[in-house]
């Protein structure tokens, strides 16, 4: 329920207005006049005021400078008596959303309190997403204490206050977007937008108009004018992710862009000029695509006028436990589940892969497992991955043999020697974590603890 202010020296109009308002479905709060009005905008979650001009003591136009210096975004609706226009023009520069002349319709009146409630509401959903998208992509979003990190980190200090264009490059998974925003929001460009769009999701005809917009009729479908993510971007950051994907015929309408800062709409004829800086990011060798003809060289060489590659996660092993704290962290939250925590078995285990899948691959995992453990703490066996385990089959092996097992070895004590072996060694590719050891083996967990109590292989 929406909260409003209502100031007035006079008693009986506060009565009869606060009734109207309630009935509108509107919490009141009201003060007879503009000093216990400003204590109320102090202490309360407001999202209206509405106040008269003329009071004794602090008058409204005073308590309405007073309220913008506390809460500059919090409306301030003034009433005014009939012939006050030029008082309601002084309030009108100093910050009111609007002015009422006495006696005033309530249906105006009702409109005009909650266009003002609405355009708040908009405002401090703006200033939360801003405030989020900062927390979320801001430099310290980037997790690693790796030398390859602290590295990138003092790229993304030294970039991030110019305009120039940044290529991004890694595998999948490495986080491209997350150093593209963050180059955004530690940029002079904060305020702005920061548009992305991955340029491999869409066929080239929706591309183009994503990027650049169409006019009305411009295609079948195009029922009206619709801005493209340049205009979108303007004066703050364009993410162009998988530029590798990108068809030659594009390449060079984005060349121009880049060249002259000006486009057209599908279908229109004025040039539109725009202030972005552009980021791009891929997973792929643009020079080997420079040479096979499938990317233009001059565009090229203006999307990389600096660079940032990213290292895969298997090359920064020792960032597995701080990126885990973290992804946890999160997790307690989105999850609710406060006691979440990761054991330090499952923890050897991670670092123990080859995280083809990168960070994304890691992110995903710790989450599948927090969602499955049976407790508050993950265990090894919880841990599922997509990184695939070398197998192979005795087919596969040809063995001499009579160059390595003599002759008259009693065959037990040969069977008993291999699997001896097999057991170390599945134990020590996966850490001694014996779930994983027992995968590889095919075996149970339980027989696998029966042999190695056979075999006197201890526990780590």
């Amino acid at each position: 329920m929406q909260t409003i202010l209502l100031v007035d020296d006079e008693p009986n109009y506060l009565v009869v207005l606060s009734e109207l308002l309630r009935e509108e479905g509107f919490e009141v709060i009201t003060a007879e006049n503009g000093e216990k009005a400003f204590m109320v905008i102090e202490k309360s979650d407001l999202d209206l005021v509405i106040t008269d001009m003329n009071m004794p003591g602090m008058d409204g136009l005073t308590l309405l400078k007073a309220s913008k210096s506390y809460n500059n975004a919090l409306p301030v609706i003034m009433i005014t008596a009939f012939g006050e226009i030029e008082k309601a023009v002084n309030a009108m520069q100093a910050g009111a959303f609007n002015y009422l002349t006495k006696p005033f319709n309530n249906d105006e009146l009702v409109v005009s309190i909650r266009k003002a409630i609405d355009h708040y509401s908009l405002v401090k959903e703006n200033v939360r997403l801003r405030d989020e998208m900062q927390n979320r992509y801001g430099f310290d979003n980037i997790i690693g204490k790796n030398k390859q990190m602290q590295h990138l980190y003092t790229l993304i200090d030294k970039m991030a206050p110019t305009p120039s264009s940044v290529l991004v490059t890694g595998e999948s998974g490495t986080g491209k977007e997350l150093v593209a925003r963050a180059l955004h929001f530690n940029s002079p460009r904060r305020e702005a937008p920061c548009i992305s769009i991955n340029c491999a999701a869409l066929p080239e005809s929706l591309l183009e108009s994503e990027l650049f917009g169409h006019e009305k009729g411009a295609f079948t479908g195009a029922i009206a004018m619709r801005k493209g993510r340049f205009e979108q971007a303007d004066r703050g950051t364009l993410f162009l992710d998988e530029i590798g994907e990108m068809a030659l015929p594009l390449q060079s309408k984005l060349l121009r862009v880049l060249q002259d800062h000006t486009f057209e709409r599908i279908g229109g004829e004025k040039s539109i000029t725009v202030d972005v800086r552009i980021v791009t990011a891929t997973n792929k060798d643009l020079k080997k695509e420079v040479e096979k003809g499938l990317f233009r060289e001059d565009l090229y060489y203006r999307l990389n006028v600096l660079h940032i590659h990213l290292p895969p996660l298997r090359e920064r092993k020792d960032d597995i436990p701080m990126l885990a704290a973290h992804f946890i962290a999160n997790l307690r939250e989105k999850l609710n589940r406060s006691s979440l925590e990761i054991s330090p078995d499952a923890l050897r285990y991670l670092t123990s892969l080859s995280w083809e899948g990168n960070v994304r691959e890691l992110e995903n995992s710790i989450e599948q497992a927090a969602i499955l453990c049976s407790g508050y703490c993950i265990e090894p066996e919880d841990l599922q991955t997509d990184t695939p385990v070398k197998s192979g089959t005795i087919d596969d092996i040809t063995l001499e043999l009579d160059s390595i097992i003599p002759a008259g070895v009693p065959l037990p004590e040969v069977l008993n020697t291999i699997e001896k072996k097999m057991l170390q060694r599945a134990l020590n590719e996966t850490n001694h974590i014996q779930a994983h050891a027992a995968e590889r083996l095919g075996i149970t967990k339980s027989l696998l603890q029966y042999k190695m109590k056979k075999y006197g292989i201890k526990k780590r």
